[in-house]
């Protein structure tokens, strides 16, 4: 060996040494005869240095995995008589092998295994155990053999070809038959002899029992003397978390789940017996943790966290059970209480500033949630009947009672929809009882006063619940009013708590929307009550409103649902619509003028923004309106044309124009929808003022508003569209080509994304029939449109716009492809959209494993349908014999292809396409 380069491989070597030493590694994989020089390297104990033994270790290991075929029967013997030598050796090696060369031996025994077991080495564990006998470095090594066999069969973080999953699968058919038995015999033994003398090798033999017990006879392992020692080693404290993950793996085995009842339960028994259900405070938490698997109970949250993922498949099980034992009916109420003990918030959580802990907390309740869920599913009159006991002595005395018990209280009542859920929140029909049940329990939460509970927590879950279960009010409609001024007053909206009072404006809304038919005797009350949540927040310093902006436009759209939604007559609602917006169109007004006499920039900004919550307000006040039928219904139509006029001046204000402009284009979608036709008197200007100094943010902003326009009205904005094409793409061309720093990850991603936004206007236009509107633009300019679809679909390895290019060119081609089409565009076909779709799949960039890019080649393989479609026999003679011999695609493969692309069935035809393009890439 080459000494020198050797020396690379110890880790301080300077960086010269260590490459050399890859290049000799390099060197050595590709020589035929290198691995021998490395067998015979430690069959002799040539090195001493550890790296050295490594790296002979790493070039057997490549001769194994990769060219094992291309050695002769007598250099197979080799490498197999080398590795039982080298074994041999570390019995009478003063020192033990250093653990990263055991692993790596280890790693090529089982690479050597899977290759030969079946075939030429199926005494391999014979000879393995005749080695090692009950040597404890022997032992060891035996141990990590078999771990890194278990990795190679059934590690499921390794991707295995469909191959390898086939000769795993035999290789552990035939290990069950000619050799498990032995094994676990071995690792009885091993288990048996150690146990007082060698607590490592006790680990590493409980750790294989764990690993194989997954997939062999489980009655091998789940019998007396297996568990009884397993039970002696849970009393050792070196042992017992290994002892632990053991017995997890047997319980988890996949098996019938009246078996498995069976297992666990006799399991419990035994533990309970052997009193490890009596589990001190102060034992260790890593070992209770990991026994908490086998528990229904602890104080500590991150020991319980673990029982639930036990319980909840443990609850999985009982729900497959026709009928439930006393035990495990005791069992399920048993971990019910648990549950609720432990949603119950402690004194330490801080609600005002919730850091990690509280986050974990939250992260925990979650889990619980999930498990009465399960609980329910398993025994739902259980989970009612202790809800409904608790919550019940709970509301009575709540004046007395400590703020987390009253929370918990309520948070159940709330939990208790989704654990017994019914289709469209109709708990007030159907089962009689649980009705009944949930209609006291909605009754007393809303007559008690609990409202009124001085603490945050219990404030909030009783607005949520009474969100939640909003049809008990349909029931019993008498108690909106009380609902209504909790919402109003102090309790909600003008809480001391911001926190609350942001959350309540939500839930306001969303009371108040599913409610709309209950609302009326209500509404003017309601809206003289929330008029000074309406104001909009001036731009001054130091002004603190109640409510921050995100919350006023949940009162906006309130107010704007309760005048569309209530049974006022038409010149009501437009009178009650106007007198929300007008203050509006006011104040916005005043505004602009301000801004545009604003020298300081920080109070452009905070007038921009202000202008902007202006815009957003009166824009989500028109929620309420489906299409522009209810806003002709409710008389409104005026008042939004009003604002329309009022804030599209705002687009030629000079200053802060991305706030501004972003404002008025939200506004203008809307208004399409409720205005429809009305509003396309403005669209050319408001366009004009847009496409001016843009960036491509701007850009990507506006087109989806173009888009908008051109599919809901189609031929009506042929001629504006006309119009404006070019400009709109100068604007995109100008912006995509400027240039930017290479690192400019940022710039990057704003292209691409502008980029996307540019093809899906494309397919916006040609698949709402307007593809005049290209054709219009003047034969250079169409071909400049063209030629930028063809680049988008080969060029830039970007699936999602790769896919929307190809949806481009197959309705282009469906529209002009055949003999009546535009003038040239069947020469296009064939010297661009046919190599187009071959020539984007061949690219390594082209990831068939990726689904987007799935996608966008079965658009291709439309895109080639639809050319054989337009072009029949001509696309296929075509392919035949000029496209595809010059790609050097064989004769039999082109006639395969053209047989399948002529398939009636597209779907035949999207699946050869794939497999096609698979076999050509290297």
């Amino acid at each position: 060996m080459d000494e020198q380069a050797l020396l690379g491989l110890n880790p301080n070597a300077d960086s010269d040494f260590r490459q050399r030493a890859l290049a000799y590694f390099e060197q050595l994989k590709i020589s035929p005869d290198a691995w021998q020089v490395c067998a015979e390297a430690l069959a002799q104990k040539t090195y001493s240095d550890d790296h050295i033994k490594f790296f002979c270790f790493q070039v057997l290991e490549h001769q194994v995995k990769y060219k094992y075929s291309e050695l002769s029967t007598a250099q197979q013997e080799l490498i197999r008589k080398t590795l039982l030598s080298w074994l041999q050796a570390q019995m009478l090696n003063a020192q033990p092998e250093k653990t990263f060369i055991r692993n790596k031996a280890a790693q090529v025994f089982a690479l050597l295994f899977v290759t030969e077991y079946l075939t030429k080495w199926p005494k391999f564990f014979f000879d393995i155990l005749s080695v090692v006998d009950l040597n404890p470095r022997g032992v060891d090594l035996y141990l990590r053999i078999l771990m890194a066999i278990d990795s190679e069969l059934v590690d499921r973080d390794v991707a295995h070809t469909s191959e390898e999953a086939r000769r795993n699968t035999l290789i552990k058919d035939t290990m069950r038959e000619q050799c498990i038995p032995n094994l676990v015999e071995s690792w009885y033994q091993i288990l048996h002899n150690y146990q007082y003398t060698n607590s490592e090798v006790l680990c590493q033999c409980l750790e294989v029992v764990g690993a194989y017990v997954s997939w062999i006879d489980l009655s091998l392992i789940a019998n007396d003397r297996f568990i009884t020692m397993l039970l002696g080693h849970m009393s050792v404290e070196v042992l017992r978390e290994e002892a632990c993950d053991c017995l997890f793996e047997i319980v988890n085995k996949g098996m019938d789940p009246v078996e498995k009842m069976k297992l666990v339960e006799s399991l419990c028994q035994v533990l309970q017996t052997a009193g490890f259900f009596s589990i001190d405070q102060e034992e260790d938490l890593d070992f209770v943790a990991r026994f908490s698997k086998l528990l229904l109970a602890h104080e500590d949250d991150d020991i319980s966290s673990n029982i639930i993922g036990f319980c909840y498949d443990y609850l999985h099980i009982l729900k497959q059970l026709s009928v439930l034992s006393d035990q495990q009916k005791a069992n399920v109420e048993a971990i019910m209480l648990a549950v609720m003990k432990k949603l119950t918030y402690d004194e330490e959580y801080n609600f005002e500033n919730e850091g990690e802990d509280e986050a974990m907390f939250v992260e925990y309740r979650k889990q619980l949630k999930l498990l009465l869920d399960r609980l329910a599913q398993v025994s739902p009159e259980l989970v009612l009947a202790s809800v409904r006991r608790v919550f019940s002595a709970t509301l009575q005395n709540w004046q007395n009672t400590r703020f987390m018990e009253v929370e918990v209280a309520v948070r159940l009542l709330y939990m208790l929809a989704e654990a017994l859920p019914v289709s469209h929140g109709a708990h007030f029909s159907g089962d009689v009882s649980k009705a009944s049940a949930l209609q006291d329990m909605m009754r007393t939460l809303v007559t008690s006063g609990v409202s009124s509970y001085q603490h945050t927590s219990v404030t909030l879950e009783f607005f949520e619940t009474v969100v939640r279960y909003e049809k008990f009010f349909t029931v019993e409609p008498q108690h909106i009013p009380c609902v209504l001024m909790a919402f109003l007053d102090h309790r909600g909206l003008w809480h001391s708590s911001a926190k609350v009072r942001s959350r309540t404006a939500y839930l306001f809304s969303r009371f108040v929307k599913s409610l709309n038919k209950q609302m009326n005797p209500y509404i003017e009350d309601i809206l003289n009550r929330i008029q000074d949540l309406l104001t909009l927040s001036p731009p001054e310093n130091g002004y603190q409103s109640l409510l921050s902006s995100d919350d006023q436009l949940f009162i906006y759209e309130t107010a704007g649902a309760l005048i569309v939604n209530s049974e006022y007559p038409a010149e009501n609602k437009q009178a009650l619509m106007k007198d929300l917006l007008t203050p509006l169109m006011e104040r916005f007004k005043v505004l602009l003028e301000k801004l545009m006499m604003a020298q300081d920039e920080e109070r452009q900004a905070s007038l921009a923004d202000s202008l902007n919550h202006a815009v957003g307000f009166a824009s989500r006040t028109s929620k309420a309106f489906s299409n522009k039928q209810t806003v002709k219904q409710c008389g409104c139509s005026q008042v939004y044309l009003d604002c329309l006029q009022t804030f599209l001046p705002a687009l030629s204000c000079p200053l802060q124009k991305d706030v501004l402009r972003s404002g008025v284009r939200t506004f203008l979608h809307r208004m399409i929808i409720c205005l429809e036709e009305e509003v396309l008197p403005f669209i050319p200007s408001a366009s004009e003022h847009m496409l001016k100094d843009c960036e491509a943010k701007d850009l990507q902003e506006f087109i989806p508003l173009i888009n908008q326009i051109t599919a809901k009205f189609k031929m009506q904005v042929s001629p504006f569209l006309q119009q404006m094409f070019m400009p709109l793409l100068h604007a995109i061309f100008e912006v995509l080509l400027r240039p930017a720093e290479d690192n400019d990850q940022s710039a990057a991603l704003e292209k691409q994304m502008l980029r996307r936004s540019y093809f899906a206007f494309l397919q916006t236009v040609t698949g709402s029939g307007m593809s005049e509107v290209i054709a219009n633009q003047g034969a250079e300019n169409v071909e400049r449109v063209l030629v930028t679809v063809i680049q988008g679909a080969v060029e830039y390895p970007d699936p999602i716009a790769q896919k929307t290019c190809f949806i481009i060119l197959s309705k282009l081609v469906e529209l002009w492809g055949g003999n009546d089409g535009p003038v040239g565009f069947a020469d296009f076909v064939y010297k661009h959209i046919v190599p187009a779709c071959f020539l984007a799949p061949l690219k390594q960039t082209f990831d068939l494993a990726d689904a987007q890019t799935v996608l966008a080649l079965s658009e291709c393989a439309v895109t080639l349908k639809t050319i054989h479609l337009k072009r029949g026999p001509e696309c296929v003679q075509y392919l035949q014999q000029e496209y595809l011999p010059s790609l050097q695609v064989a004769p039999e493969i082109i006639q395969e292809f053209c047989q399948a692309l002529q398939q009636p069935d597209a779907k035949v035809f999207k699946n050869y396409l794939k497999v096609f393009f698979q076999r050509a890439k290297p």
